[in-house]
């Protein structure tokens, strides 16, 4: 199944948690550490406790904003593409608005991998995220990966399946944090 088939089949929790996953993994860029977003994983654990998600998201933007609205001095892309991530996410936690945001999580996060890849992908990405991913770069196929891998562990496991979406979502963040300090050295 497509990336787009499964983010229009995902329920509110598997949306939530695939926009907060790629926004997880994206951390390096806006300067966050590992735990920054970690209030609002707990807040998915607990479906009952959807009205906190706002307050927590607050927190989380204020310990993030410290780049200006545009996500960094130099204009960065990746930066800026974070950055409006973080920004557009929903305060409150229904499907209707947590499924305009996965979605536009999914192509920014596929944007910045593509914009940290050394490899050119002329490819669209609404191509990509359908499917067709022949000769895609690593960077890219990595995330495409695992945002599939994200929304199927929550369509199969729903709450249980956030433990592991999680360690998926950290193993890409290490792997975006070695490329952006790789990318700082040579910039440097």
């Amino acid at each position: 199944m497509s990336l787009m088939d499964l983010i229009a089949r995902a329920d509110e929790r598997g949306l939530t948690a695939s926009g907060l996953a790629c926004l997880d993994r994206c951390v390096p860029l806006l300067g966050g550490d590992d735990e920054i977003l970690r209030p609002l994983w707990g807040n998915l654990t607990d479906a009952s406790d959807a009205t906190a998600w706002g307050g927590l998201l607050e927190q989380v933007r204020g310990k993030l904003d410290t780049a200006g609205p545009d996500g960094g001095e130099d204009g960065d892309e990746a930066v800026v593409l974070a950055r409006r991530m973080l920004g557009a996410a929903p305060a409150e936690r229904t499907a209707a608005e947590v499924r305009v945001w996965a979605d536009a999580c999914s192509v920014a996060s596929l944007q910045i991998h593509r914009l940290l890849d050394p490899a050119d992908d002329p490819a669209p990405l609404d191509s990509r995220r359908a499917g067709r991913t022949q000769d895609m770069p690593p960077l890219v196929a990595a995330e495409l990966r695992r945002q599939v891998t994200v929304l199927e562990l929550l369509a199969g496991h729903g709450a249980a399946g956030l433990r592991r979406a999680l360690d998926v979502s950290t193993e890409g963040r290490r792997v975006l944090r070695a490329v952006v300090s790789r990318r700082a050295r040579v910039r440097g």
